[in-house]
């Protein structure tokens, strides 16, 4: 399907607007001279721990231990996050350190 000009500007405009509106919906909810709702307070202190859970899951749901290389380079790269996480508590150089590793190890070792 082939779009005019006037559609994809539509389109732009539209989604430009959706993720202005998105973006500025919390401060309408919840002003500064207002005080927060303690569901809003204890769901910013627990998701983002849930979230990592459901991503650590959801991460490792089609790994296999019955073939070759048997979780092998997931099990290696897990450790190896945990480790630089403990070793300099910086998650942005744990992520992106342990993704680095990880494609290391299953384009060059474990092939």
């Amino acid at each position: 399907m082939i779009l005019t000009m006037q559609q994809s500007l539509i389109i732009i405009l539209l989604i430009a607007f959706i993720t202005f509106l998105i973006r500025i919906i919390p401060f309408i909810l919840f002003p500064a001279n207002k005080k927060t709702p303690k569901y809003v307070v204890y769901l910013g202190s627990v998701l983002p721990y849930a979230i990592i859970g459901m991503l650590i899951v959801y991460c490792l749901k089609e790994v296999s231990t019955s073939v070759f290389p048997f979780g092998l380079p997931e099990l290696i790269s897990i450790l190896f996050i945990v480790i630089i996480h403990m070793w300099k508590k910086n998650s942005l150089l744990s992520i992106g350190g342990g993704t680095i590793f990880y494609m290391l190890l299953v384009q060059f070792i474990f092939i």
